[in-house]
């Protein structure tokens, strides 16, 4: 039986990989901060009915001796670090924990992996906020970097750190450059879901507009579902590398609003409302990734549709909604 070692577990991409790992018989151990929600922080483990099957440890990716700590107590065979700060608009607030957790952190867990487990195979998440100001229509593994955000500047650390680790040391670690994905456990902060969740909002009953900033930005879209598992494909292969995930088809943030409002029925036009307060100070307009390489070297493709994810997403927090009134 092999065994893994998941960072931001209690996370949405954290919950999918751990549901898909435990599918392949995997041993899953999922590495948790210390805190005092910690009694409502594994919702989506218990969303996928996996909360009582994955073994969760303490550590931080602050603290180096908790990570080498859990690094030796578990011996991973595979190792995915999907913990991070990972809201774009927080990271210009707390541009330095977001340094900390999301860019010296990968480091620090690198280090462990080398210190008490090299042979382990280590995955990195990466992110197409790395891009920003993009150089290129169309981004792969080879286009130039350029930031936007202090969240995408501490990705690009992680992602630097990773293949330095790996050219410097030898260890099998490998970077998903994934572009946006979503799915029902997507956090309410997030566009998607603050888009799936007010369009139920205004249906229900219980609000009448949908407020947001900048919705002529453009993003490549795909399913989590999907992208954990191109995440488990890159560590099953002989050499480690950094892929780009992506569906390949962008749309604007307003094309997506329409997407929802059409599932309940309702008009974009009679609820959306811009809210300049919510723009950011620097934006990325556009993002469209291209993952030939991960289609020819892993086989991976995506398999749900903007349109099907779309529609998941507002029945969820449809259901969400009504279930909660109805107590």
């Amino acid at each position: 039986m092999k065994k893994a070692l998941i960072t931001g577990i209690t996370g949405q991409d954290g919950a999918y990989l751990a549901k898909l790992l435990l599918e392949k018989n995997y041993l899953v151990y999922g590495l948790v901060r210390r805190s005092s929600t910690a009694e409502v922080n594994d919702v989506r483990l218990r969303w996928l009915g996996i909360h009582d099957r994955v073994q969760l440890i303490d550590g931080d990716l602050l603290d180096n001796s908790s990570l080498c700590r859990a690094v030796r107590s578990t011996e991973p065979d595979e190792i995915y670090n999907l913990a991070a700060q990972s809201f774009v608009k927080t990271s210009w607030q707390q541009p330095l924990l977001t340094s900390a957790v999301t860019g010296v952190g990968v480091l620090n867990l690198l280090e462990a992996v080398r210190l008490e487990r090299p042979i382990a195979r280590f995955y990195q998440a990466s992110s197409s906020e790395m891009y920003g100001l993009v150089q290129h229509p169309v981004q792969t593994e080879r286009t130039p970097f350029y930031p936007r955000s202090p969240y995408a500047v501490a990705k690009l650390f992680g992602h630097w750190s990773t293949v330095n680790y790996r050219e410097s040391f030898g260890l099998h670690a490998s970077s998903g450059i994934l572009f946006n994905h979503e799915s029902p456990l997507r956090g309410i902060e997030f566009v998607t879901r603050k888009v799936t969740d007010g369009v139920a909002r205004i249906k229900i009953g219980l609000s009448k507009d949908l407020r947001l900033g900048n919705i002529e930005a453009k993003r490549d879209w795909g399913h989590a579902q999907d992208y954990v598992k191109a995440m488990w494909l890159m560590l099953q292969q002989d050499m480690p590398g950094d892929y780009v995930i992506a569906t390949g088809r962008t749309v604007t943030v307003r094309d997506m609003c329409k997407i929802a409002f059409d599932v309940v029925g309702l008009s974009i036009e009679d609820h959306l409302v811009i809210d300049k307060t919510l723009y950011r100070p620097a934006e990325v307009d556009i993002l469209l990734g291209d993952s030939s390489k991960a289609n020819s070297l892993l086989g991976w493709n995506p398999e749900i549709s903007l349109e099907t994810m779309i529609r998941e997403m507002v029945e969820a927090d449809m259901k969400r909604l009504t279930d909660s009134n109805a107590k």
